[in-house]
């Protein structure tokens, strides 16, 4: 068993990477995420499952069909499954996701900004 808390800094210090998903942890079907972002992502939705973004540090919008909602340090917002959205970070951002094991970061849209899955740090 391992006894050693995991350090959100210290794994952010391992990539630098933007838009780029790496796990740090599983429970049950869950993966947690860290992802350092920066500018504009692009418009996507995840069909089978909601999204959580949690702020460790910078600023985030998540821009809706109809509104946006920023978040700061300490802030998370749920995406509810289906619901068309893109997140932007005007400076670099860091967040901690929470999704299903296997879910892609651009959901139905194939980009340039689809990420390689399952990256461990």
């Amino acid at each position: 068993m391992n006894y050693q808390a995991i350090n959100f800094k210290d794994k952010f210090a391992k990539f630098d990477n933007h838009w780029s998903p790496r796990v740090i942890a599983q429970m049950n079907d869950y993966q947690f995420k860290l992802v350092k972002v920066l500018g504009e992502f692009v418009w996507h939705h995840h069909p089978d499952t909601d999204e959580v973004f949690i702020v460790i540090s910078g600023v985030l919008d998540i821009e809706f069909e109809d509104g946006t909602v920023t978040l700061h340090p300490g802030e998370m917002y749920v995406v509810p499954k289906g619901v068309t959205h893109k997140p932007v970070a005007k400076e670099e951002c860091q967040i901690l996701l929470v999704e299903p094991e296997g879910v892609v970061n651009t959901g139905d849209t194939q980009s340039a900004l689809t990420a390689q899955n399952d990256v461990w740090v």
